[in-house]
């Protein structure tokens, strides 16, 4: 007979300790490892506002699902994403630590802190190396006896990397972990390594910003105060279908409805009033939301931000507190005065929502919303200071290419949002963007002089020579129609087009006219911005795997190509003299591209006829 599912709260710590014979395994039919800085940013920042919060309650890090039909293995149905970071930050946290322990002098002023710091490194030690208190001691003195010791048994086939989490945990510090994981070929910089190590960097880098003891701090919390539900099940079918039910259903109260109902309650002889505006904001975005654009707890949330900024909350000695409070405690406790006057604050959060129903197909806007979410709360807040109906495709133009400027080193550069550099800073523009007495070539100067001071041309140079993801293909494509003052647009159904195609029946023959023999570089070559454009779906689905040749004629009309796209650039390879794509022209292509991107990052003029490379574009290339 099956045994019953066991549900059970635990801490993260003691989820993640296991007895000797016991480890977790990521089954076979499992994804690899996807986070990247982007997840283990909003996880850090999640632990960071909940330690700001000084709450008495844990916090909860969601459920995880685990198969224990194998005696002594835990399969994870749900949960491998965050087992394997959460030991990768423990890891981070381990090597702080001990750095932190050996110069902390034996001294009575700093005894308790060390004596915290010690407790919590053998907490650490317990987990990722099974030890028992008594063996701690010995495995700090010789680290062979913290080698091969199982946690994490990665039998993914989609997993390309299964000996990432291991090499990282058995390193005795960071030097060693770079050292010993895997290098990607042909990457340049953070690129070249597997996003287990960069987000155990990114995890270490940030641990490495803390005092002696804020890291305690943090150790103590995330150990003794974050929490996850382990649901057990003794039947991979029963597992499975478990998954599938709390992934499909339920429907927790959000954070709108609890703040409507207050409303509701303190609307008075309002109250029909109030339904009525609460069901245009909730109507319209609701539209707008089918759009990915806002729904009613992001329109909260973007008052919220314009409201701590008109009222400088977060300005605190002359410097920017950027920890911020969840919707729920912003609304009902500390500013719970909001509350007080319904219409008002409904007529605050309808206008929200007009604004961007009245911009949503700017193409400007479209192209920084794809960028990153959290542009849309510096873009709000700077809107708001005008009437709806005064805002045009002019009024947004030089605010959202400042957004998209600082937004694209955001993408090239190996740091999250939560870094000063990005979100302490914007939160201190954000004082700006509200004010309507500060005109925007004010906040331009200010955002040109914060870029200039943290990075330097030849750096974002070399990082757009070396990307190989999509985002700047878009960003591309908007710097080419802008250079040459024609239109640029996209639509929802835009296809990333590879010039020279990533596959097909014919791209051996390609491979060898574009005279790359080896498939290593191949792979590189191929996903370089220059051999990247935007295309037709239709158009990409009809012509992505044909020839140049094929896909930049002209004098065919009854097949689809480049002549019948929207997208400027594949427009002017029809023009292209030569009849082979070859590694030359990617790499020339990718060098344009280079000087695009960097003089756009910098605020500076762009000639499209310009043919020389800067000598930053030169090196990148």
């Amino acid at each position: 007979m099956a045994k019953n599912i066991e549900p059970t709260l635990k801490l993260i710590s003691g989820y993640l300790k296991l007895d000797k014979a016991e480890n977790f395994v990521i089954p076979e039919y499992q994804r690899g490892y996807s986070w990247d800085i982007t997840q283990c940013d909003k996880l850090w920042q999640d632990i960071e506002a909940f330690i700001s919060s000084d709450a008495s309650d844990p916090y909860f890090f969601g459920t995880i699902i685990v198969d224990c039909s194998d005696s002594n293995k835990f399969s994870l149905i749900d949960g491998q994403q965050r087992t394997t970071t959460f030991l990768l930050l423990l890891k981070a946290l381990l090597i702080r630590l001990n750095n932190v322990i050996k110069n902390i002098p034996n001294e009575e002023d700093s005894e308790s802190l060390k004596f915290g710091l010690k407790a919590n490194r053998n907490k650490i030690m317990a987990i990722l190396y099974k030890a028992e208190d008594e063996e701690i001691p010995s495995m700090l003195k010789d680290v062979s006896k913290t080698q091969n010791i199982l946690i994490l048994d990665n039998k993914s086939i989609n997993e390309l990397y299964l000996d990432e989490v291991k090499k990282i945990i058995e390193a005795v510090d960071f030097q060693t972990s770079e050292q010993s994981v895997h290098k990607i070929p042909r990457k340049q910089k953070d690129n070249k390594y597997t996003n287990h190590f960069r987000n155990f960097k990114f995890f270490y880098n940030k641990l490495g910003e803390k005092s002696d003891s804020q890291l305690n701090q943090f150790a103590k919390v995330f150990l003794e105060k974050c929490q996850v539900i382990e649901i057990r099940s003794w039947q991979i079918e029963q597992a499975i279908t478990m998954f599938n039910s709390l992934n499909s259903t339920g429907m927790p109260l959000s954070d709108a409805d609890i703040i409507s109902a207050q409303l509701y309650s303190n609307a008075g002889t309002n109250k029909q009033e109030f339904n009525e505006q609460w069901e245009n904001i909730n109507k319209l975005s609701n539209e707008l939301n089918t759009r990915k654009i806002v729904n009613v707890d992001a329109v909260l949330q973007q008052f919220m931000y314009i409201n701590r900024a008109v009222n400088k909350e977060y300005i605190k000695d002359s410097s920017v507190d950027v920890t911020t409070p969840g919707l729920r405690r912003y609304y009902t406790d500390i500013r719970k005065e909001l509350l007080n006057d319904p219409i008002k604050l409904c007529d605050n959060l309808y206008k929200i929502t007009r604004i961007w129903d009245k911009i949503k197909d700017y193409p400007i806007v479209k192209l920084l919303l794809k960028c990153n979410e959290n542009a849309k709360l510096y873009l709000s807040s700077y809107l708001f200071r005008y009437e709806t109906d005064d805002i045009s495709e002019s009024t947004v133009l030089d605010i959202c290419q400042c957004l998209l400027r600082l937004f694209t080193v955001l993408e090239l550069v190996d740091v999250g949002y939560s870094s000063s550099k990005f979100k302490t800073f914007l939160f201190g523009e954000n004082i700006k963007l509200v004010d309507k007495t500060i005109p925007i070539e004010t906040i331009k100067n200010s955002f040109n002089d914060h870029i200039s001071k943290n990075w330097t041309e030849q750096d974002i140079a070399e990082s757009v020579s070396a990307y190989d993801k999509n985002l700047l293909v878009y960003i591309n494509e908007y710097l080419y129609a802008q250079n040459k003052d024609v239109k640029f647009d996209f639509a929802d159904n835009v296809n990333i087009e590879h010039i020279m195609p990533a596959s097909g029946n014919n791209i051996s023959t390609i491979r060898e006219d574009a005279g790359i023999t080896d498939k290593d570089e191949f792979s590189t070559i191929v996903n370089k911005l220059g051999n990247k454009i935007l295309l037709e779906e239709k158009i990409n689905k009809s012509i992505g795997n044909e020839w140049f040749k094929t896909k930049k004629q002209t004098s065919i009309n009854n097949k689809s190509g480049y002549k019948d796209s929207r997208y400027s650039i594949a427009v002017a390879l029809t023009n292209y003299p030569k009849e082979i794509w070859t590694k030359d022209d990617i790499d020339a292509a990718t060098n344009k591209a280079v000087e695009r991107i960097v003089k756009f990052i910098f605020d500076k003029v762009t000639d499209e006829n310009h043919q020389l490379p800067t000598s930053a574009i030169a090196n990148a290339g």
